[in-house]
């Protein structure tokens, strides 16, 4: 990338949520480079268990906006990307992450057999948690849109007011069940520099070892 990028401190320290856009759209490798750095976010078991669909066509994202009640950054960024929890990719062979991990060094034979094992998710599975684990996964991806995307010079909106069964329609997986929609993040350039709206202190959020009782 030719532009300069920002550290990951002053992206966080930068970011902010955007709900108006400038009609510029996002320059295909600038694109890429924010869907790389997605893709990166771990996930447990590397299992990978989430999937972005990238929105930038006018209708896609007017029937995005309609799935969030009318909210108008569907429609004026120029990307919005829906992130989707797998519950059930767990269940497929998945031989080719463990493959790339050994031919990697990142795992041993002990690893990869426990990982073939999936005690963990089925562990899950019997405590109805797939779906959290994956929207987990999820979130954590979308984490990094949105960092990398301030980083790269772009504005976000990460967007959790919506229909999920409009949404799921709107990107063609009503008739997935095994698939549940995370989030969305509008992405695009900002019309304007939003205020911080300003965070508690960090001594009213963080506690050493327990949570106060009270």
């Amino acid at each position: 990338m030719n532009a300069q990028t920002l550290s990951v401190p002053a992206a966080i320290r930068t970011r902010r949520t955007t709900r108006h856009y400038r009609p510029d759209p996002v320059p295909p490798e600038l694109l890429a480079e924010l869907l790389d750095l997605a893709v990166e976010a771990p996930t447990a078991w590397n299992m990978q268990d989430r999937s972005i669909v990238v929105v930038t066509s006018a209708s896609g994202r007017r029937e995005l906006s309609n799935a969030a009640f009318g909210q108008p950054q569907p429609l004026e960024a120029p990307v919005v990307l829906v992130f989707v929890a797998e519950t059930t990719a767990w269940a497929a062979e998945n031989t080719d992450i463990a493959e790339l991990a050994v031919r990697n060094g990142a795992w041993n034979a002990e690893f990869t057999a426990m990982f073939a094992a999936r005690a963990e998710f089925h562990s899950l599975r019997e405590r109805g948690l797939l779906r959290e684990n994956a929207v987990k996964n999820a979130m954590i991806a979308a984490t990094y849109v949105m960092l990398a995307a301030t980083s790269l010079g772009l504005s976000s909106a990460p967007m959790n007011g919506w229909d999920p069964n409009l949404v799921k329609q709107a990107i063609g997986i009503d008739d997935r069940p095994d698939l549940a929609i995370a989030v969305m993040v509008a992405v695009g350039y900002s019309d304007t520099t939003p205020p911080h709206p300003g965070r508690r202190p960090r001594e009213r959020m963080v506690f050493a070892e327990r949570y106060p009782s009270s």
